[in-house]
């Protein structure tokens, strides 16, 4: 792959989101949250924003407001940057996954980049929806070999990427959809020992850990709102 199709996190995301042929999303994994932590862990490795503290409590600060030559990341920053409030990073977490044909988004890029193809087609025969079936089979092969490597080898030296893309992979349930559960299970630790920052700078570590309470509060909320107006 050429340096200029060096993919996004949060399209590496997508790309391991998607079922390969159908083109739909993999059942059980909370996708939006997953591409919106993935903006997030960016923006941060970018030097976009920073993580500032408030005694207990943390807020996102922009840094820098120069484009990043990139439509969604783009879309991200002129939010926080609109934003009368600051806020913490669980909120952006939200926020981000809800911005408008999220996945369509990051979809176009990668269809670009002739690794994904649109098509539509019909549910139940009366509604159409556009799916991404996949034409270019090897930036994902080498992806999950990437993934693979960091998570049964035993090198201490993982770039910050692929840490944060194991981490938001293993928070969003999508680690498991797209490795044997028991094969997971047997390297437990080490998938505890990347996630958790242990192997990587200061840098990406305070990426990581943002990105993952942001997730967890993100995905949490819903559900408890859900089961709340349930009740």
């Amino acid at each position: 792959m050429e340096l200029s199709d060096k993919l996004h996190i949060y399209e590496e995301i997508l790309l391991l989101a998607l079922r390969d042929k159908e083109g739909t999303m993999l059942f059980g994994i909370n996708y939006p949250q997953a591409l919106a932590g993935a903006l997030l862990a960016e923006l941060l490795l970018l030097k976009k924003i920073e993580i500032e503290s408030s005694g207990k409590r943390k807020f996102v600060k922009l840094v820098s407001q120069k484009s990043t030559g990139n439509n969604l990341l783009d879309e991200c920053i002129e939010k926080i940057a609109s934003s009368k409030r600051r806020a913490r990073p669980q909120s952006w977490v939200m926020r981000f996954a809800n911005i408008n044909r999220l996945k369509h988004k990051a979809a176009k890029s990668l269809c670009r980049k002739r690794i994904l193809k649109m098509e539509e087609d019909k549910v139940l025969l009366i509604f159409t929806r556009k799916i991404y079936p996949e034409l270019n089979h090897k930036p994902e092969k080498r992806l999950l070999s990437k993934i693979q490597d960091a998570i049964f080898g035993n090198s201490n030296e993982i770039d910050p990427e692929t840490v944060i893309l194991i981490s938001i992979c293993n928070s969003t349930g999508i680690l498991r959809q797209i490795i044997e559960k028991a094969r997971l299970k047997e390297r437990k630790n080490r998938i505890k020992d990347i996630t958790s920052g242990n192997l990587i700078g200061q840098a990406t570590k305070d990426a990581i850990e943002a990105m993952q309470a942001a997730i967890m509060v993100a995905t949490i909320i819903p559900t408890i709102t859900v089961v709340t107006a349930g009740g």
